[in-house]
Order: C-alpha cells, then sequence, then structure tokens
C-alpha cells in the first residue's frame, strides 16, 4: 500500500518517530570476517521531492492594507512573490493572535487546540484553555520527526501564561512544539526597540539600543538568514521549515522615523478617503469583483469629519507611522528572501506569506494612543487632543507604546465590515495571502478565488512533502487535521471548491459559512465593553457571498429559512469543534481563579535568587491595588553602591528599587505620564545589609495612590508619595528582573547597559496584603515562607 505522496519512499511514516527496525541479517564473530557487510547509516530525510518550506506570518495587517491586495502601503516582497505565484483573496483566520497561530501550526479548529481565545484569558473549558492536547501533534513536529530541520523566528503566543517563567515546563514553547531553534519572543506583542528577547528558552537581551540602530524587525531577519544560511552549508541535501512571525504590525508601532516620513501627508484626508481609494484600487487590481460593494461604516466607527481638527494631524501622523512599519517589515521578508534566491534554493521554497493574522486591530479606540497601557489600566481623559499634539513626534520611536484609532483599522479591513476581533464579518477573519513555489507551481500573477482558511496550511505542507498526516506520534492516536489540502487548487483556477464549511467564533461574535452563504452575529465592538446584549438576543444575518462579496446586503428577512439552516449548521460545527459554552466574559477571565486557570505563585509572598531574570507578570505575584513590602539581602561594595535590585515592568509602567549614587531609591512609573521618586535620607553602608520598601496603599479602589516608607536592616531611612497607581497591569512584554534590567527602564538614568548592580544581590521577598512593623524579615520567617513553597 502506497503510505505517502512519493511511491519510492519506503519509510512507515504514519507512526512518528519512525520505530527503528531491529537488524535480521547474519552477525559473524569478527568485523574482519568478509560477511561482516552491513547497510550503511542513513540520515532521515523526508521522501525525495520534498520542498524547503518558508511560512511568513504578518500580525494585524487587514486585507486592504498592503499594495499587492490593492492597499495603498507599499509591499514591494508581497508583489513580487504574488507575480512568480498565486494571491488567495478568500483566505481566512480567526479573527485573533494565538487562536490564529494554534491553527496554523497545527491544522486543526482553534478551539479543538484549547485556544478559543489568548493565552492570558485561559479557562478550563475545553475549547478555551490554550493547552495544546498531544493528540494534535504540530506541524513542525509532524516535519522534524519525517526529516526536516526546522526553526521559528518572531513571535510566538502560545504557551500558557503560568508556563512562561524560567522554570516551564517548556513543552509548549517552539522547541517543545518541533522547533529545534527558537529566537523571538513569548506573548502577544513586544516592545520593537526593546525587545524580551528569548534563544530558545533562554532570556537574551539585544546586541546593541536603539540609538545604536537597534530594532527587533532587523535583528530576527538577520537571525533567521544565519540560521538558514547554516543549515545549508551543513546539510544542503536537508530541506528546512522555517516558520518567520514578526511582531509587526501589532502595536506599538515601531519603525525607524525614515521609514514612516516616506508616507508624510499620504493621509492628511483621512479615513474615508482612504476606503474609497483602497477599494477603486481593489478592484482596479482584479483582487475584489467588479460588482463588489464597499460595505458602510458602522456608527461605531466616527467619520474623518467628525474629528476634531486639531487632533487630525495626530491621526494622520498615526497612520504614516503605521505604514511605514508595514513596509519596514515588508522589506526584511524581502531580505530573507533575497538570501534565499542567493542561495539557490528558492525556485524550490514553498513559501505562505500570509498578510496578517486576523483583520486590522481597533484596539486602539477611536483616537489612538500614544501608551496602549493606558487602555489596560483605564486611565481616561490623559490623552486630550491638546496632549496627544504635543507628543506626535514620539510616535512609532522609543518614547511611545502607540497605536492608532478605529478609523484606520476599519480602512485597513475595505471593502469589508469590521475589523480584528469580529470573528462573525470577514474585516475580522479575511486576509491576503500569497503562495510561492516556482518547482511545484506551473501558475504565475494568478489570482484563486477557494475559500481557504488557516487549518489548510498544515495538510498543504504535508501534501508537498509527500508526507501522511500521522496517525499515532509519541504513542499518541492523532485526531485529523480539519483542514484541506490547497495543493489542488495550485494549477487549477477551476477545480471545485474543496472547503465547503467553516465555523468562526470569537468572544461570542460568531458566523458559519457553508458552499458560499455565511450566517454571521456580530456580539460586541472591540473597543466597547457593553455587554448588555446577552448571546440569545444577538440578531443574526444572512450573506449569499457567491453574488455578494463583502457580505453588504444583508438577505436574513428574505431567505429566513436558509438562515435557520445555518444557525443550526453553526451549533453542530461548535458542538463537534469545542465552541461550546460559548463565553463572552471578559474581565472575569482575567481573574485566573474564576477561570480555573493555574496560578505559578500561591499565597501572599514570594522569594527571588539574586540572579533571576526575565519573570513574565503572570509569573509574579501581584502587588497592585494593594499594601505590600519588597525587601531584599544585599552586599554593598566598598566605594558605594549602584543599579537594580528588583524591577518590575520598563518604560511604560512599573516599579524599580535601586541603589543611585549610593542611596536607596525606589521609582514608581505611573503608565510612562510621570515617575514618582523616593530616596533615602543617608548612604548605603558597605557590607551585607537588608534593605526594604514598603507601600501603604490608600485604599478606597483600584488604581489609587500611596505612601512610601524605606529602611536599611529595619531603621527608617526616607519616604515619600506615590499619587496614583496602575490598577491591572505595568506591561504585556516588560518582566521582573534581580539584579539588573532587561527591556526598557522604569527609572530614568540607566543608558547603555548599566543598570547592573555593582554589589550583590543576594535575595529579594516580595510580600502583600500586610504591614509588617518589625520593617525587617529575620531567618526564620525566609526558611517558613520558602518550605511552603516546595
Amino acid at each position: 500500500m502506497k503510505k505517502n505522496g512519493n511511491p519510492s519512499d519506503t519509510l512507515q511514516r504514519e507512526v512518528l518517530p519512525i520505530p527503528d527496525q531491529p537488524y535480521q541479517g547474519v552477525r559473524p564473530f569478527s568485523a574482519r570476517d568478509s560477511s561482516a557487510h552491513f547497510p550503511p547509516i542513513k540520515p532521515l530525510r523526508p521522501p525525495t521531492g520534498a520542498p524547503n518550506i518558508l511560512v511568513v506570518l504578518l500580525d494585524d495587517v487587514g486585507f486592504g492594507a498592503s499594495s499587492a491586495f490593492g492597499g495603498v502601503i507599499h509591499t514591494p516582497t508581497a508583489e513580487r512573490l504574488a507575480k512568480g505565484g498565486l494571491k488567495y483573496n478568500r483566505f481566512h483566520t480567526t479573527a485573533l493572535c494565538s487562536p490564529t497561530r494554534a491553527a496554523l501550526l497545527t491544522g486543526r479548529n482553534h478551539h479543538t487546540v484549547g485556544f478559543g481565545s489568548i493565552t492570558e484569558v485561559a479557562t478550563s473549558s475545553p475549547g478555551y484553555t490554550c493547552v495544546r492536547p498531544n493528540h494534535c501533534a504540530p506541524v513542525a513536529e509532524v516535519l522534524k520527526l519525517n526529516g526536516y530541520s526546522t526553526a521559528q523566528f518572531g513571535k510566538c503566543h502560545e504557551v500558557p501564561v503560568w508556563e512562561t517563567s524560567p522554570v516551564g515546563p517548556f513543552d509548549r514553547w517552539p522547541t517543545g512544539s518541533g522547533f529545534e531553534y527558537f529566537f523571538g519572543f513569548v506573548g502577544g506583542e513586544t516592545n520593537q526597540w526593546y525587545p524580551a528577547l528569548y534563544e530558545n528558552t533562554t532570556p537574551i537581551e539585544p546586541d546593541r539600543k536603539p540609538d545604536e540602530g537597534y530594532h527587533f524587525m532587523g535583528d530576527m531577519t538577520e537571525r533567521a538568514i544565519g540560521w538558514v544560511r547554516q543549515q545549508k552549508a551543513l546539510v544542503p541535501d536537508k530541506p528546512f521549515f522555517m516558520y518567520f512571525a514578526p511582531g509587526a504590525t501589532h502595536a506599538p508601532h515601531h519603525v525607524p522615523k525614515e521609514w514612516a516620513d516616506k508616507y508624510k501627508g499620504r493621509f492628511d484626508a483621512g479615513w474615508d478617503k482612504l476606503r474609497e481609494e483602497i477599494f477603486a484600487r481593489q478592484k482596479k487590481l482584479g483582487v475584489i469583483p467588479k460588482d463588489c460593494e464597499l460595505t458602510p461604516r458602522h456608527k461605531e466607527i466616527p467619520a474623518w469629519a467628525e474629528m476634531p481638527e486639531k487632533l487630525k494631524p495626530v491621526l494622520a501622523r498615526q497612520m504614516e507611522v503605521y505604514a511605514g512599519f508595514l513596509e519596514y517589515a515588508d522589506h526584511h521578508v524581502g531580505l530573507l528572501i533575497d538570501t534565499l534566491a542567493d542561495m539557490g534554493v528558492l525556485e524550490d521554497t514553498l513559501v505562505y506569506y500570509i498578510i496578517g493574522d486576523n483583520g486590522a486591530s481597533a484596539e486602539g479606540t477611536i483616537n489612538g494612543t500614544l501608551n496602549e497601557g493606558f487602555l489596560f489600566n483605564n486611565i481616561l481623559g490623559v490623552e486630550t487632543p491638546e496632549y496627544l499634539a504635543e507628543n506626535m513626534h514620539k510616535l512609532g520611536t522609543p518614547e511611545a507604546y502607540n497605536h492608532y484609532a478605529v478609523g484606520w483599522a476599519h480602512a485597513m479591513d475595505t471593502p469589508y465590515q469590521w475589523t480584528k476581533q469580529v470573528a462573525s464579518h470577514f474585516g475580522g477573519t479575511r486576509n491576503g495571502t500569497i503562495v510561492h513555489w516556482p518547482n511545484g507551481i506551473k501558475a504565475r500573477g494568478e489570482v484563486r478565488e477557494h475559500f481557504s482558511h488557516v487549518i489548510d496550511v498544515g495538510p498543504t505542507l504535508l501534501e508537498a512533502a509527500h508526507l501522511p498526516q500521522p496517525v499515532m506520534v509519541h504513542g499518541v492516536q492523532q485526531t485529523p487535521m480539519h483542514g484541506v489540502s490547497m495543493l489542488y487548487g495550485f494549477d487549477d483556477a477551476k477545480a471545485p471548491e474543496r472547503h465547503e464549511t467553516q465555523y468562526f467564533e470569537m468572544g461570542g461574535c460568531r458566523g458559519i459559512y457553508h458552499q458560499g452563504w455565511t450566517a454571521v452575529t456580530m456580539h460586541r465592538v472591540p473597543w466597547v465593553m457593553d455587554l448588555s446584549v446577552t448571546l440569545e438576543n444577538d440578531v443574526w444575518e444572512l450573506y449569499d457571498t457567491s453574488k455578494d462579496w463583502s457580505q453588504a446586503r444583508n438577505m436574513a428577512d428574505t431567505h429566513p429559512e436558509k438562515l435557520k439552516e445555518l444557525q443550526q449548521l453553526f451549533l453542530i460545527e461548535a458542538a463537534k469543534y469545542y465552541v461550546l459554552p460559548l463565553d463572552d466574559r471578559t474581565v472575569e477571565r482575567f481573574n485566573s481563579e474564576r477561570a480555573g486557570r493555574p496560578e505559578l505563585i500561591q499565597g501572599d509572598s514570594q522569594f527571588l535568587t539574586g540572579t533571576m531574570r526575565r519573570i513574565s507578570e503572570n509569573s509574579m505575584l501581584n502587588l497592585k491595588n494593594k499594601s505590600h513590602s519588597v525587601t531584599a539581602e544585599v552586599e554593598i561594595p566598598e566605594g558605594g553602591a549602584h543599579g537594580v535590585i528588583i524591577t518590575q515592568g520598563g518604560q511604560f509602567g512599573g516599579w524599580c528599587l535601586y541603589a543611585n549614587k549610593n542611596r536607596l531609591t525606589y521609582c514608581y512609573n505611573y503608565g510612562g505620564l510621570r515617575r514618582y521618586y523616593v530616596e533615602a535620607g543617608s548612604a548605603l553602608p558597605a557590607g551585607t545589609h537588608q534593605v526594604r520598601m514598603e507601600f501603604k496603599y490608600d485604599g478606597g479602589g483600584v488604581g489609587k495612590g500611596g505612601n512610601v516608607t524605606l529602611y536599611i536592616d529595619g531603621k527608617k531611612v526616607g519616604a515619600g508619595r506615590v499619587d496614583a497607581t496602575l490598577a491591572n497591569t505595568f506591561s504585556l512584554d516588560e518582566t521582573t528582573d534581580v539584579g539588573l534590567e532587561m527591556g526598557s527602564p522604569v527609572a530614568e538614568g540607566f543608558h547603555n547597559g548599566d543598570s547592573r548592580f555593582n554589589g550583590r544581590v543576594k535575595w529579594v521577598q516580595l510580600d502583600k496584603g500586610k504591614e509588617d512593623f518589625d520593617h525587617f524579615i529575620s531567618p526564620e520567617e525566609r526558611y517558613r515562607v520558602a518550605m511552603a513553597k516546595q
């Protein structure tokens, strides 16, 4: 029986790892015997003809952004690949980051692999755990066990938050998920100037600072180029699978100024005019039909004319920065493509260039923001038009953590309704995708209109490599992939569509596609936390997308039976793929106890050694909105101390206890708006001492202020005031570090890596929710806390 697509391959590849077969031949007494001849050792390789594979996945890019799909943002690499390959204009994602990536990397629907949402709001419900089950082996693991070299670069947002600490477990990190090498960041986003980097599972720092030319996009591209050159230099006969997933263009929108300046003045006419321009370009380019309708702007999205005049220059600059960021990302993808061409392997490399893991992001709210952290901490009213105008020069630079306004996201999703997070409509789920494989695709520069979904990529890669889907991986029987290989349409534009049914669901927004029809219900506007509409009372819409490309004409009233049929089909698919029970909760899911997910830190104390680094916020004791203390035992060198004792967060929010000119100092960074400093009135004495900061919280709600007191060996040496604190999060990417600052600085005065403590930090203990009137931790107390953690 033929076991895969290449009949000359005799290996039984349905069970992985491929079982070793015991030698059954004659084994003479001596190796000098003339009969002592054995088959040569053959390294494992995929079947003959298996191509190299490069999957590029951009972040938060809408269908209407790239010039390859009619947008006004110049993406020459995408255009170049499309000219030599295929453009898919009905390719779909899940409407959100982690779920799309989990579906892409497994070939299964996102709820089936536990990713009904992002990892930060995981629950114990089977479709929402964010714990990939072992019966759904990742595509990278399948390829690796069949003889591919594998590597991932960029963003990884599939690690459960309680497994992101330095102690792992690392089973669901890239190197535990089929990738032999990983360089990038773990989480939803990162500061592009000061990224939280990992090499495999080890935290590392960039080799230079932003003012020395550092940007994460360039760094990850250099690493990817270095890896693939090394791979082909050492094992040229071994194909590679590279997953290249930039943080671009997710917020923060960070890009060198000259790239943003390329678009200066380009968006002064506003988002409504831009939508019309993109719509005309799309028709001219042929990526939408001539009879496609431009969907109307919903009332929740303001017209450009309604925006304050003094704000419009700021809004235009937001879009200039975003456009520069996308072109900058495409440029670096081009450097990688150029490298493959220079190496002579591009012709036999199957490239997927997926332009966005969901629709454009509307998470920047109506006016956009200089610091996305304000949104997470419900800091309202500070970003007035005057404030934004005064600080607009910071957009895109290390001084901002910016995101553009809702209106731009809507324009980037032209011609469709809605944006990222809205799984019901194509604005949230339709992403332009390019497939390029000169040795495997005869067609050049053509458009494919077959309905396809991110779960189709995995089956396509396996079929292209002549590999079967395994029935057993590491002793576990596998759930078959849900996707349909797209190979059938590579050279046949008229081939009958094979992906006929697909459900969509995210946060209560849901839809079903079946043979051209879509039934959808939009449950919640992403930037409005209004949950007054219950799931049962959601209003459904019906579209015949075989005649209505953009979901512009709702037919629910005229075809009620068809709508009912599709609603029933949605429930069938939802039950099959673990979508039920639907979960539209928001704030409640951030409470790990209520959500039912593990919490790494238990109790009211946390003990840290003096060398612990890159500890994610989800792996730390939560000190927000309560009284707490930070105590450390340190060795102060002769001549005085300088540097960080412990810090949490970064430039746009956090706190730091450190030595400044041999004075114990505490800094509270309130969202980058203001830094509060408290400094000891006396110098730190040389030798081993215990230093302590006590924060007495005002109470009366969240985000309130408090009084700070500093101690050395139990003696009060300083006091001060913090007027306001961050209620919900310090940062989505910055971490807690002991003995130095990794990433951007919480406190001013640290530059070029001089944050390292010049003495020794022996240990640090955090305590919450109590006031210690001894102001000192005894050895017995430290032992009790340590033993309680075992």
